[in-house]
Protein backbone atom coordinates (compact mmCIF):
# COMPACT_ATOMS: atom_id res chain seq x y z
CA UNK A 1 0.00 0.00 0.00
CA UNK A 2 2.90 2.40 0.68
CA UNK A 3 3.92 2.18 -2.96
CA UNK A 4 0.42 3.19 -4.06
CA UNK A 5 0.44 6.13 -1.64
CA UNK A 6 3.80 7.18 -3.08
CA UNK A 7 2.34 6.97 -6.60
CA UNK A 8 -0.62 9.15 -5.62
CA UNK A 9 1.58 11.79 -3.96
CA UNK A 10 4.04 11.83 -6.86
CA UNK A 11 1.33 12.23 -9.48
CA UNK A 12 -0.42 14.91 -7.42
CA UNK A 13 2.78 16.92 -6.93
CA UNK A 14 3.82 16.79 -10.60
CA UNK A 15 0.29 17.62 -11.77
CA UNK A 16 -0.05 20.56 -9.38
CA UNK A 17 3.29 22.14 -10.32
CA UNK A 18 2.70 21.68 -14.05
CA UNK A 19 -0.87 22.98 -13.75
CA UNK A 20 0.51 26.22 -12.33
CA UNK A 21 3.08 26.38 -15.16
CA UNK A 22 0.41 25.75 -17.82
CA UNK A 23 -1.80 28.42 -16.26
CA UNK A 24 0.95 31.04 -16.30
CA UNK A 25 2.01 30.23 -19.86
CA UNK A 26 -1.60 30.28 -21.05
CA UNK A 27 -2.21 33.69 -19.54
CA UNK A 28 0.99 35.11 -20.91
CA UNK A 29 0.33 34.00 -24.49
CA UNK A 30 -3.48 34.27 -24.26
CA UNK A 31 -4.01 30.58 -24.99
CA UNK A 32 -7.69 30.50 -24.15
CA UNK A 33 -10.93 30.73 -26.16
CA UNK A 34 -13.69 33.26 -25.74
CA UNK A 35 -16.86 32.79 -23.72
CA UNK A 36 -19.45 30.50 -25.33
CA UNK A 37 -23.22 30.71 -24.91
CA UNK A 38 -23.36 27.45 -22.90
CA UNK A 39 -20.51 28.42 -20.54
CA UNK A 40 -21.17 29.21 -16.87
CA UNK A 41 -18.04 31.25 -16.23
CA UNK A 42 -17.89 34.89 -17.30
CA UNK A 43 -14.11 35.40 -17.54
CA UNK A 44 -12.02 33.79 -20.30
CA UNK A 45 -10.14 30.93 -18.64
CA UNK A 46 -7.36 28.69 -20.02
CA UNK A 47 -8.50 25.16 -20.87
CA UNK A 48 -5.15 23.41 -21.17
CA UNK A 49 -5.06 21.75 -17.75
CA UNK A 50 -5.28 18.36 -19.45
CA UNK A 51 -1.66 18.77 -20.53
CA UNK A 52 -0.50 18.97 -16.92
CA UNK A 53 -2.63 15.99 -15.95
CA UNK A 54 -1.24 13.88 -18.79
CA UNK A 55 2.34 14.76 -17.88
CA UNK A 56 1.60 13.85 -14.25
CA UNK A 57 0.26 10.47 -15.40
CA UNK A 58 3.31 10.01 -17.65
CA UNK A 59 5.67 10.76 -14.74
CA UNK A 60 3.96 8.16 -12.55
CA UNK A 61 4.30 5.47 -15.22
CA UNK A 62 7.94 6.43 -15.85
CA UNK A 63 8.81 6.10 -12.16
CA UNK A 64 6.92 2.81 -11.86
CA UNK A 65 9.07 1.35 -14.63
CA UNK A 66 12.07 1.73 -12.31
CA UNK A 67 10.27 0.44 -9.22
CA UNK A 68 10.63 -3.32 -8.54
CA UNK A 69 7.27 -3.47 -6.78
CA UNK A 70 5.53 -2.58 -10.06
CA UNK A 71 7.47 -5.04 -12.19
CA UNK A 72 4.33 -7.09 -12.76
CA UNK A 73 2.68 -4.10 -14.43
CA UNK A 74 5.56 -3.82 -16.89
CA UNK A 75 5.61 -7.55 -17.63
CA UNK A 76 3.67 -6.62 -20.76
CA UNK A 77 5.22 -3.27 -21.82
CA UNK A 78 3.35 -3.24 -25.13
CA UNK A 79 0.11 -2.85 -23.18
CA UNK A 80 1.46 0.13 -21.25
CA UNK A 81 2.85 1.81 -24.37
CA UNK A 82 -0.48 1.34 -26.17
CA UNK A 83 -2.35 2.83 -23.22
CA UNK A 84 -0.06 5.87 -23.01
CA UNK A 85 -0.05 6.27 -26.79
CA UNK A 86 -3.84 6.30 -26.84
CA UNK A 87 -3.87 8.87 -24.03
CA UNK A 88 -1.45 11.02 -26.04
CA UNK A 89 -3.77 10.89 -29.08
CA UNK A 90 -6.68 12.01 -26.94
CA UNK A 91 -4.73 14.81 -25.26
CA UNK A 92 -3.45 16.19 -28.58
CA UNK A 93 -6.90 16.20 -30.20
CA UNK A 94 -8.38 17.61 -26.98
CA UNK A 95 -5.89 20.49 -26.89
CA UNK A 96 -6.59 21.31 -30.54
CA UNK A 97 -10.31 21.32 -29.80
CA UNK A 98 -9.88 23.48 -26.70
CA UNK A 99 -7.98 26.03 -28.77
CA UNK A 100 -9.83 25.94 -32.10
CA UNK A 101 -13.12 24.06 -31.51
CA UNK A 102 -12.80 21.10 -33.91
CA UNK A 103 -15.69 19.44 -35.70
CA UNK A 104 -17.28 16.71 -33.59
CA UNK A 105 -16.65 14.08 -36.28
CA UNK A 106 -12.89 14.66 -36.01
CA UNK A 107 -13.01 14.30 -32.24
CA UNK A 108 -15.11 11.16 -32.40
CA UNK A 109 -12.79 9.63 -34.99
CA UNK A 110 -9.80 10.30 -32.74
CA UNK A 111 -11.62 8.65 -29.83
CA UNK A 112 -12.26 5.49 -31.83
CA UNK A 113 -8.64 5.52 -32.98
CA UNK A 114 -7.37 5.75 -29.40
CA UNK A 115 -9.73 3.02 -28.22
CA UNK A 116 -8.64 0.85 -31.13
CA UNK A 117 -4.98 1.29 -30.23
CA UNK A 118 -5.68 0.04 -26.70
CA UNK A 119 -7.81 -2.92 -27.81
CA UNK A 120 -5.71 -3.98 -30.81
CA UNK A 121 -2.09 -3.18 -29.99
CA UNK A 122 -2.42 -3.26 -26.22
CA UNK A 123 -4.63 -6.35 -26.21
CA UNK A 124 -6.57 -4.81 -23.30
CA UNK A 125 -10.03 -6.12 -24.05
CA UNK A 126 -13.25 -7.34 -22.45
CA UNK A 127 -12.70 -11.05 -22.92
CA UNK A 128 -15.29 -12.20 -20.40
CA UNK A 129 -18.38 -11.06 -18.56
CA UNK A 130 -18.68 -12.79 -15.20
CA UNK A 131 -22.42 -13.48 -15.34
CA UNK A 132 -23.68 -17.03 -15.25
CA UNK A 133 -20.17 -18.38 -15.59
CA UNK A 134 -17.33 -17.31 -17.82
CA UNK A 135 -18.69 -15.97 -21.11
CA UNK A 136 -15.92 -16.02 -23.70
CA UNK A 137 -16.49 -13.85 -26.76
CA UNK A 138 -15.02 -14.14 -30.20
CA UNK A 139 -12.05 -11.85 -30.87
CA UNK A 140 -14.07 -9.39 -32.96
CA UNK A 141 -16.88 -9.21 -30.42
CA UNK A 142 -14.36 -8.52 -27.66
CA UNK A 143 -12.63 -5.86 -29.76
CA UNK A 144 -15.88 -4.11 -30.71
CA UNK A 145 -17.29 -4.19 -27.18
CA UNK A 146 -14.04 -2.82 -25.74
CA UNK A 147 -13.81 0.06 -28.20
CA UNK A 148 -17.44 0.98 -27.65
CA UNK A 149 -17.07 0.90 -23.85
CA UNK A 150 -13.98 3.14 -23.92
CA UNK A 151 -15.58 5.71 -26.26
CA UNK A 152 -18.76 5.84 -24.15
CA UNK A 153 -16.75 6.31 -20.94
CA UNK A 154 -14.69 9.12 -22.47
CA UNK A 155 -17.74 11.05 -23.62
CA UNK A 156 -19.66 10.41 -20.40
CA UNK A 157 -16.90 12.03 -18.33
CA UNK A 158 -16.44 14.85 -20.84
CA UNK A 159 -20.16 15.68 -20.88
CA UNK A 160 -20.25 16.65 -17.19
CA UNK A 161 -17.31 19.02 -17.50
CA UNK A 162 -19.20 22.26 -17.02
CA UNK A 163 -18.64 23.54 -13.49
CA UNK A 164 -15.53 24.42 -11.51
CA UNK A 165 -14.12 21.30 -9.86
CA UNK A 166 -16.92 19.03 -11.03
CA UNK A 167 -15.08 16.47 -13.17
CA UNK A 168 -11.91 16.43 -11.06
CA UNK A 169 -13.87 15.83 -7.85
CA UNK A 170 -16.28 13.25 -9.26
CA UNK A 171 -13.42 11.29 -10.86
CA UNK A 172 -11.40 11.55 -7.65
CA UNK A 173 -14.23 9.95 -5.68
CA UNK A 174 -14.96 7.35 -8.36
CA UNK A 175 -11.34 6.27 -8.67
CA UNK A 176 -10.87 6.15 -4.90
CA UNK A 177 -13.80 3.74 -4.60
CA UNK A 178 -12.64 1.66 -7.53
CA UNK A 179 -9.08 1.53 -6.18
CA UNK A 180 -10.37 0.20 -2.87
CA UNK A 181 -12.41 -2.43 -4.69
CA UNK A 182 -9.63 -3.62 -7.01
CA UNK A 183 -7.14 -3.76 -4.16
CA UNK A 184 -9.49 -5.84 -2.00
CA UNK A 185 -10.33 -8.20 -4.86
CA UNK A 186 -6.67 -9.12 -5.34
CA UNK A 187 -6.24 -9.45 -1.59
CA UNK A 188 -9.30 -11.66 -1.16
CA UNK A 189 -8.48 -13.96 -4.04
CA UNK A 190 -5.17 -14.83 -2.43
CA UNK A 191 -2.95 -13.07 -4.94
CA UNK A 192 0.69 -13.06 -3.87
CA UNK A 193 1.16 -9.56 -5.32
CA UNK A 194 -1.41 -6.80 -4.91
CA UNK A 195 0.22 -4.63 -7.56
CA UNK A 196 -1.91 -4.75 -10.69
CA UNK A 197 -2.66 -2.47 -13.61
CA UNK A 198 -6.23 -1.70 -12.51
CA UNK A 199 -5.25 -0.47 -9.05
CA UNK A 200 -2.22 1.38 -10.40
CA UNK A 201 -4.25 3.33 -12.99
CA UNK A 202 -6.83 4.21 -10.32
CA UNK A 203 -4.07 5.44 -7.98
CA UNK A 204 -2.49 7.53 -10.74
CA UNK A 205 -5.84 9.14 -11.57
CA UNK A 206 -6.48 9.88 -7.89
CA UNK A 207 -3.18 11.74 -7.79
CA UNK A 208 -3.86 13.60 -11.04
CA UNK A 209 -7.26 14.79 -9.77
CA UNK A 210 -5.85 15.83 -6.38
CA UNK A 211 -3.06 17.78 -8.02
CA UNK A 212 -5.35 19.54 -10.48
CA UNK A 213 -8.28 20.32 -8.16
CA UNK A 214 -6.67 23.32 -6.37
CA UNK A 215 -6.33 25.13 -9.70
CA UNK A 216 -9.82 24.09 -10.77
CA UNK A 217 -11.76 24.78 -7.58
CA UNK A 218 -14.29 27.61 -7.71
CA UNK A 219 -13.40 30.19 -8.88
CA UNK A 220 -11.27 28.15 -11.29
CA UNK A 221 -8.01 29.50 -12.63
CA UNK A 222 -7.59 26.61 -15.08
CA UNK A 223 -9.89 24.11 -16.82
CA UNK A 224 -8.84 20.60 -17.81
CA UNK A 225 -10.68 20.96 -21.12
CA UNK A 226 -11.52 18.09 -23.44
CA UNK A 227 -7.91 16.89 -23.19
CA UNK A 228 -8.19 16.22 -19.46
CA UNK A 229 -11.79 14.99 -19.34
CA UNK A 230 -11.41 12.58 -22.26
CA UNK A 231 -8.13 11.26 -20.85
CA UNK A 232 -9.76 10.62 -17.48
CA UNK A 233 -12.60 8.73 -19.14
CA UNK A 234 -10.19 6.68 -21.25
CA UNK A 235 -7.97 5.65 -18.34
CA UNK A 236 -10.93 4.91 -16.07
CA UNK A 237 -12.38 2.63 -18.72
CA UNK A 238 -9.02 0.86 -19.08
CA UNK A 239 -8.78 0.40 -15.32
CA UNK A 240 -12.22 -1.23 -15.23
CA UNK A 241 -11.59 -3.41 -18.29
CA UNK A 242 -8.25 -4.69 -16.98
CA UNK A 243 -9.99 -6.28 -13.99
CA UNK A 244 -13.61 -6.77 -15.04
CA UNK A 245 -12.91 -8.17 -18.49
CA UNK A 246 -10.68 -10.90 -17.08
CA UNK A 247 -12.48 -11.72 -13.82
CA UNK A 248 -13.66 -15.17 -12.78
CA UNK A 249 -16.48 -14.90 -10.18
CA UNK A 250 -15.63 -18.41 -9.00
CA UNK A 251 -12.60 -16.86 -7.30
CA UNK A 252 -15.02 -15.19 -4.88
CA UNK A 253 -17.33 -18.15 -4.60
CA UNK A 254 -18.11 -20.54 -1.79
CA UNK A 255 -14.43 -21.16 -1.12
CA UNK A 256 -13.72 -17.51 -0.42
CA UNK A 257 -12.17 -17.08 3.01
CA UNK A 258 -14.70 -14.33 3.73
CA UNK A 259 -17.71 -16.46 2.81
CA UNK A 260 -18.95 -14.22 0.02
CA UNK A 261 -21.79 -15.50 -2.12
CA UNK A 262 -21.22 -16.58 -5.72
CA UNK A 263 -24.04 -14.29 -6.89
CA UNK A 264 -22.42 -11.19 -5.44
CA UNK A 265 -19.03 -12.15 -6.84
CA UNK A 266 -20.59 -12.40 -10.30
CA UNK A 267 -22.28 -9.03 -10.41
CA UNK A 268 -20.06 -6.66 -8.43
CA UNK A 269 -17.24 -6.60 -11.04
CA UNK A 270 -19.74 -5.39 -13.65
CA UNK A 271 -21.89 -3.23 -11.41
CA UNK A 272 -19.20 -1.21 -9.65
CA UNK A 273 -17.42 0.20 -12.74
CA UNK A 274 -20.79 1.41 -14.01
CA UNK A 275 -21.95 2.78 -10.68
CA UNK A 276 -18.84 4.87 -10.04
CA UNK A 277 -19.52 6.80 -13.25
CA UNK A 278 -23.31 6.60 -13.00
CA UNK A 279 -23.89 10.37 -13.09
CA UNK A 280 -21.70 10.95 -16.16
CA UNK A 281 -23.34 7.99 -17.93
CA UNK A 282 -26.80 9.28 -17.04
CA UNK A 283 -25.99 12.77 -18.30
CA UNK A 284 -24.48 11.32 -21.48
CA UNK A 285 -27.52 9.13 -22.16
CA UNK A 286 -29.99 11.95 -21.58
CA UNK A 287 -27.99 14.28 -23.82
CA UNK A 288 -27.88 11.75 -26.69
CA UNK A 289 -31.63 11.09 -26.49
CA UNK A 290 -32.44 14.80 -26.15
CA UNK A 291 -30.34 15.90 -29.11
CA UNK A 292 -31.23 13.07 -31.46
CA UNK A 293 -34.95 13.54 -30.76
CA UNK A 294 -34.51 17.09 -32.07
CA UNK A 295 -32.72 15.89 -35.18
CA UNK A 296 -29.31 17.11 -34.00
CA UNK A 297 -25.97 15.42 -33.60
CA UNK A 298 -25.59 13.63 -30.25
CA UNK A 299 -22.38 15.65 -29.79
CA UNK A 300 -23.86 19.07 -30.54
CA UNK A 301 -23.40 21.28 -27.44
CA UNK A 302 -26.31 22.66 -25.46
CA UNK A 303 -27.09 23.99 -22.00
CA UNK A 304 -29.32 21.19 -20.77
CA UNK A 305 -26.82 19.04 -18.88
CA UNK A 306 -27.57 17.94 -15.31
CA UNK A 307 -25.27 20.58 -13.85
CA UNK A 308 -27.00 23.29 -15.90
CA UNK A 309 -30.37 22.10 -14.58
CA UNK A 310 -29.03 22.33 -11.03
CA UNK A 311 -28.09 25.96 -11.64
CA UNK A 312 -31.51 26.65 -13.14
CA UNK A 313 -33.09 25.21 -9.98
CA UNK A 314 -31.38 27.95 -7.99
CA UNK A 315 -28.25 26.20 -6.72
CA UNK A 316 -24.97 28.05 -6.76
CA UNK A 317 -22.05 26.63 -8.73
CA UNK A 318 -20.36 25.31 -5.61
CA UNK A 319 -23.56 23.82 -4.16
CA UNK A 320 -24.26 21.98 -7.40
CA UNK A 321 -20.74 20.55 -7.45
CA UNK A 322 -20.99 19.38 -3.84
CA UNK A 323 -24.31 17.69 -4.57
CA UNK A 324 -22.70 15.81 -7.46
CA UNK A 325 -19.89 14.77 -5.13
CA UNK A 326 -22.39 13.47 -2.60
CA UNK A 327 -24.35 11.48 -5.16
CA UNK A 328 -21.20 9.92 -6.59
CA UNK A 329 -19.83 8.98 -3.17
CA UNK A 330 -23.06 7.59 -1.78
CA UNK A 331 -24.03 5.47 -4.78
CA UNK A 332 -20.56 4.03 -5.40
CA UNK A 333 -19.85 3.42 -1.71
CA UNK A 334 -23.16 1.59 -1.37
CA UNK A 335 -22.05 -0.99 -3.92
CA UNK A 336 -18.58 -1.22 -2.40
CA UNK A 337 -20.09 -1.81 1.03
CA UNK A 338 -22.15 -4.66 -0.41
CA UNK A 339 -18.83 -6.28 -1.22
CA UNK A 340 -17.19 -5.46 2.12
CA UNK A 341 -20.16 -6.57 4.21
CA UNK A 342 -20.71 -9.91 2.52
CA UNK A 343 -20.04 -12.20 5.45
CA UNK A 344 -23.58 -13.60 5.67
CA UNK A 345 -25.74 -15.64 3.37
CA UNK A 346 -28.24 -13.92 1.06
CA UNK A 347 -29.91 -11.52 1.77
CA UNK A 348 -27.81 -10.50 4.74
CA UNK A 349 -24.73 -9.95 2.61
CA UNK A 350 -26.46 -7.09 0.79
CA UNK A 351 -28.10 -5.49 3.81
CA UNK A 352 -25.21 -3.24 4.84
CA UNK A 353 -24.85 -1.58 1.44
CA UNK A 354 -28.57 -1.35 0.77
CA UNK A 355 -29.36 0.37 4.07
CA UNK A 356 -26.48 2.79 3.55
CA UNK A 357 -27.66 3.50 0.02
CA UNK A 358 -31.28 4.13 0.98
CA UNK A 359 -30.36 6.50 3.80
CA UNK A 360 -27.79 8.25 1.62
CA UNK A 361 -30.13 8.69 -1.34
CA UNK A 362 -32.84 10.09 0.93
CA UNK A 363 -30.37 12.61 2.33
CA UNK A 364 -29.22 13.57 -1.16
CA UNK A 365 -32.80 14.09 -2.31
CA UNK A 366 -33.33 16.58 0.50
CA UNK A 367 -30.08 18.40 -0.34
CA UNK A 368 -30.93 18.45 -4.05
CA UNK A 369 -34.17 20.34 -3.45
CA UNK A 370 -34.05 23.89 -4.76
CA UNK A 371 -32.83 26.33 -2.11
CA UNK A 372 -36.15 28.19 -2.12
CA UNK A 373 -38.10 25.02 -1.29
CA UNK A 374 -35.70 24.02 1.47
CA UNK A 375 -35.96 27.46 3.01
CA UNK A 376 -39.76 27.49 2.85
CA UNK A 377 -39.96 24.01 4.35
CA UNK A 378 -37.61 24.93 7.18
CA UNK A 379 -39.47 28.13 8.07
CA UNK A 380 -43.01 26.90 7.53
CA UNK A 381 -45.14 27.59 10.63
CA UNK A 382 -48.19 25.54 11.70
CA UNK A 383 -50.31 28.67 11.85
CA UNK A 384 -50.82 31.22 9.13
CA UNK A 385 -47.72 33.35 8.86
CA UNK A 386 -48.07 37.10 8.69
CA UNK A 387 -48.03 38.55 5.23
CA UNK A 388 -44.82 40.14 4.05
CA UNK A 389 -43.60 41.76 0.93
CA UNK A 390 -42.54 39.31 -1.75
CA UNK A 391 -38.81 38.65 -2.12
CA UNK A 392 -37.11 40.23 -5.07
CA UNK A 393 -36.42 37.97 -8.05
CA UNK A 394 -33.08 36.21 -7.58
CA UNK A 395 -30.48 37.07 -10.13
CA UNK A 396 -28.76 34.05 -11.73
CA UNK A 397 -25.16 33.54 -10.67
CA UNK A 398 -22.47 33.50 -13.29
CA UNK A 399 -24.96 33.64 -16.15
CA UNK A 400 -23.20 32.71 -19.35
Amino acid sequence: MKQYVFTILLTAAVTFVLSWVVWRVSLRYKLYPGIRDRDVHTTPTPRLGGIAMFLGVLAAFAVSAQHPFFAIIWSNPQQIYALLGAALIIVVIGVLDDLWDLDWMIKLGAQFLAAGVIAWFGQLQIYTLPVGGMTIFSSWVSFTLTVFAIVVAMNAVNFIDGLDGLVAGVCLIANAVFFAYSYMVFRDTGASNYFNLSSFIAAVLIGACIGFLPMNWSPAKLFMGDAGALMLGLLMACSAISITGNFDPAMLGDNDQFGRSQLLGAFIPILLPVVVVLLPLLDFGLAVVRRMSRGKSPFSPDRKHLHHRMLDMGHSDRDAVLIFYAWTALVSLSVLLMYIGTTLEWPGDYLFGVVYGVVGVAACLVVTLPPARRASAAHAAPAAAPERAPDPEPSPENAR
